[in-house]
């Protein structure tokens, strides 16, 4: 078996690497990404084995679901590369060990490409090529293209490179060790990156008024006795700045949300989360809650709740 082993070249990864920069080129609603994954391992599969048959068997187990950010799906490739090569050279590794690895890596990588690619690394970017191209330097642009193209190709080979090496030492290991314990890793930082966004993701106001207190005389813009014109849209910003937005009316209402804020901010939101993670965990269909939100987020608005 020694003599006959077939392994994937660095032309064949290259070209792997390619491929999968089109990874959502065939994006559809029943298993979204599988498309453009089928297609980014073709090279691999057209290597690994001979027979049409065999390579009829290698993509159809490819076409199973799959979606996770573009770019942290390099990883993924690199194990799965692994695994088809191990496979290939008879290595006791079935389609469910395969899938398996694949679901089990791409949920928690998915929570980490959003805001390390498009809410960080492509902001800075463009902003800095903005400000260039502000001042009328054609180096603005050409630097967010370069800049941009060369590190998403850059971690799209090297991570795949790095799932690529590790990938035999998880064949060797399915019951759970190192799968485990990089399954587990990423699961942690993905929730730690989620939870950490769902303030910002996640919107909720409570309207109720849970008081109204009027205030003193010198604590609020005193509408009705402004001077006119300009000057007094000098002095209603001046006395804004120094006794802020509680200066705005005669009255100071707090709201629900306000006592909300006050006690620990994002904690509606926080609870909105959590319990659509408990309904998911009960097998609640997740249109079904969806439709749930909508209906409670009118109703809520109609009473004048929310």
């Amino acid at each position: 078996m020694a003599e006959n082993k077939v392994t994937l070249s660095r032309k064949d990864r290259l070209a792997v690497c390619w491929r999968h920069q089109f990874l959502q080129g065939s994006w559809n609603y029943e298993r979204m990404q599988n498309g453009g994954w089928c297609y980014s391992i073709i090279p691999a599969i057209k290597r690994l084995y001979s027979s049409k048959e065999d390579r009829a068997q290698a993509l159809k187990r490819h076409m199973e679901f799959y979606n996770t950010h573009p770019y942290v799906s390099a990883p993924v490739m690199g194990v799965t590369l692994a695994l088809e090569e191990d496979r290939a050279n008879g290595a006791a590794i079935d389609d469910v060990a395969i899938q398996g690895v694949k679901v089990g890596m791409m949920g928690p990588l998915a929570g980490v490409g959003d805001p390390v690619f498009w809410f960080t690394l492509r902001p800075i970017l463009g902003a800095l090529g903005a400000s260039l191209a502000l001042s009328q330097n054609i180096m603005g642009p050409l630097l967010f293209f370069f800049a941009w193209n060369i590190i998403r190709i850059a971690f799209l080979w090297y991570t795949q490179e790095f799932g690529y090496k590790v990938g035999t030492s998880i064949t060797k290991d399915l019951s759970g060790g190192l799968m485990g314990k990089i399954t587990e890793g990423a699961s942690i930082l993905g929730m730690f990156i989620i939870g950490a966004l769902v303030e910002r993701w996640v919107s909720i106001s409570f309207t109720p008024i849970v008081s109204k207190v009027q205030q003193q005389a010198g604590t609020f813009i005193d509408w009705a006795n402004l001077s006119a014109g300009s000057e007094g849209i000098r002095e209603a910003l001046t006395q804004y700045a120094s006794l802020g937005s509680a200066a705005l009316d005669e009255y100071k209402v707090t709201t629900l949300q306000a006592n909300l804020d006050s006690l620990i901010p994002g904690l509606a939101a926080v609870g909105l989360t959590l319990l659509c993670c408990w309904l998911l965990k009960k097998k609640v269909s997740p249109i079904m809650i969806i439709l749930a939100l909508f209906a409670v987020g009118i109703i809520g608005r109609v009473i004048g709740i929310m």
